[in-house]
């Protein structure tokens, strides 16, 4: 029979398995555990008092009609008391929930952003940066808020029902029984309208994401787009991701309108024929007045927490599918963990027999049989047409891309003279947290050639193609390169890599820098990009395209700078004939040889 119904809506399997996301889930529990505990604790309070209120009005109503002797106004200061410490645990659960709430999705997304970060790189990413931005908002609020108040108000939410049923028993055993006997049907029908429900609401998630995604690229491309005067036509784009959107949301409404409606009248026929029976023990004189108010508040509070399990199967199918994203985010394998390798300069790059193919290309190969040394101390221009595997060369160095043939390394002339200085560092240093960097430094490599991956980044200054600022100051921009450079190393760095200019703003290290640099030009933007490498001071240097926006005047003064005193290894990709002057070697690379 679910297999019918299954098959008539067209539920689909889920990628995960629910075991999978639970456990995934419980690790993501891990470091919330006290705002979850503070709001379960605020929650069982709320209902104790909640129940001592059904008692509180059931006696003073009792006490003003005569069935119950006593004071009427002890029976209402104490109803006041009541009503007072459910203002106070209210208050108390706002506090928390704004409080340690934001800490947690904080604390989430830098560790969702960690992972991606340091997980393998690829051409071609999987998912678009308005997809990754929309899940890393939305997707890690909506597990947030499902570990740390969802769950505990479903602990407050049963402890409610089972308090109220088992008040209404002890009144009423038949009538209790008759409340909850929509329960067994709402069972029954869940796992067919969480399956349905989980579909519906992945296909919504995954079309806002495309949204945002639109939204994005348009701002992003702004300039680009009125320059082409393509407004028409991106925001075509974005009405039919849109209207796509609307399509999927109106399904999910109507999915839930009809199984909320069906559910809620079993209620409203629950609640009717409690106030029935009610009134005819009433008019029997079985029942007091207060008692008859008493049952129905006890009714409600066992039908409310009921309807707040049946809001809680949205809720279950919403942080599923959150879960699901961000679990998607996470397939992507790490890159090498360890740690680091340091080598002393001046070292080389050696690559012996290097070919590479992308996996998602034609089959042919990149790189085929390169061999080649870039030896200590030397600067190489690295030329080629477009698409003969420059690019590709520097991934390889970098250590973002294996070789899929033969093998690249990197060397030291003298790596014991690495070993001794690291060493010496590390006796002097007295902070224990820089003695344990400088002791990876002091890790002796297995072999004078050490095989190039992630843990030898650390060993190359990279300046990509293009503008590669972020927003924020100039002297934010350095100091992703050394974070604790002071603004005399700064300077010297501007100078070398011929930004003086910047010494004739009035902020000097603290001109803005705009998205992507805007409001600097390309040259300004280059010259910067390449002080902060050479502030990063390792012994590579791999420069892609890094002075095309500059004129002959000021490039030929910028590679004197980096070329005088041949500390370093320079790798220049360039299509510049010209730059071949300042070079000691030249790498020819073409389509599939070299």
């Amino acid at each position: 029979m679910l297999g019918y119904v299954r098959n008539a809506l067209k539920i689909q399997k889920s990628k995960y398995q629910t075991r999978e996301i639970l456990r995934w889930l419980w690790h993501a529990w891990r470091g919330n555990r006290l705002q979850a505990c503070l709001n379960a604790v605020i929650g069982l309070l709320s209902v104790f008092v909640s129940l001592a209120q059904v008692s509180a009005v059931q006696h003073a109503i009792d006490v003003a009609s005569g069935s119950a002797k006593g004071s009427l106004y002890w029976a209402v200061a104490v109803m006041g008391i009541l009503i007072l410490l459910d203002f106070l645990l209210s208050i108390s659960s706002t506090w928390v929930q704004n409080l340690l709430g934001i800490k947690a999705q904080n604390r989430m997304q830098q560790r969702m952003l960690d992972r991606i970060l340091r997980s393998q790189w690829h051409g071609r990413e999987r998912y678009h940066s308005g997809d990754v931005l929309n899940r890393l908002e939305f997707d890690v609020a909506n597990v947030v808020d499902f570990l740390t108040q969802t769950i505990p108000n479903t602990l407050s939410i049963l402890a409610m029902f089972i308090g109220a049923f088992c008040y209404l028993f002890a009144m009423d055993a038949l009538l209790a029984l008759i409340t909850v006997a929509i329960i067994p049907v709402f069972v029954a029908v869940s796992k067919i309208y969480v399956s349905q429900m989980r579909k519906l609401t992945k296909d919504v998630r995954t079309e806002d994401s495309r949204v945002q995604s639109a939204l994005q690229e348009t701002i992003q491309h702004r300039m680009l787009i009125k320059t082409l005067e393509g407004e028409d036509m991106m925001i075509g784009r974005l009405e039919h991701s849109q209207s796509i959107l609307r399509h999927k949301v109106v399904r999910r409404t109507v999915f839930s309108v009809f199984s909320n409606t069906a559910l809620n009248m079993g209620f409203a026929v629950g609640y009717l024929v409690a106030f029935l029976w009610a009134a005819v023990r009433m008019a029997s004189h079985s029942l007091t007045f207060g008692g008859m108010t008493a049952f129905l508040q006890l009714v409600n509070r066992i039908q409310s927490p009921a309807r707040s399990l049946t809001k809680l199967v949205p809720a279950f199918v919403s942080v599923f599918t959150a879960a699901e994203r961000l679990m998607e985010l996470e397939e992507n394998p790490l890159d090498e963990q360890g740690e680091p390798i340091f080598l002393d300069p001046p070292c080389g790059i050696r690559l012996a027999h290097v070919s590479y193919a992308y996996d998602d290309g034609d089959g042919d190969e990149v790189l085929h049989d390169l061999n080649f040394d870039f030896k200590p101390g030397t600067c190489t221009a690295v030329l080629g047409e477009t698409g003969a595997g420059k690019t590709t060369l520097i991934r390889v160095i970098l250590g973002l891309i294996q070789p899929k043939g033969g093998q690249a390394v990197i060397y030291a002339t003298h790596p014991e003279a690495s070993l001794k200085k690291a060493e010496e560092k590390r006796k002097k240093t007295g902070n224990r947290k820089q003695r344990r960097a400088l002791h990876t430094m002091a890790t002796p490599s297995p072999a004078p050639n050490i095989v190039i991956s992630p843990l030898t980044r650390c060993n190359l200054s990279y300046v990509p193609q293009g503008n590669t600022l972020l927003s924020g100051t100039v002297r934010d921009n350095l100091r992703l390169g050394k974070l604790d450079a002071t603004d005399e190393e700064m300077r010297e760095a501007l100078h070398m890599s011929c930004a003086d200019f910047l010494f004739t703003e009035h902020d000097g290290l603290d001109t803005l820098c705009g998205e992507q640099g805007s409001g600097l030009s390309e040259g300004q933007a280059q010259r910067i990009a390449i002080a902060r490498a050479l502030l990063r001071n390792r012994p590579v240097l791999l420069l892609d395209e890094a002075t095309s926006a500059l004129d002959p005047e000021t490039e030929r003064l910028l590679l004197r700078n980096i070329l005088s005193d041949k500390k370093r290894t320079v790798i220049f990709i360039t299509h510049r004939l010209a730059v071949t002057d300042y070079c000691d070697l030249t790498l020819k690379i073409e389509r599939n040889n070299i």
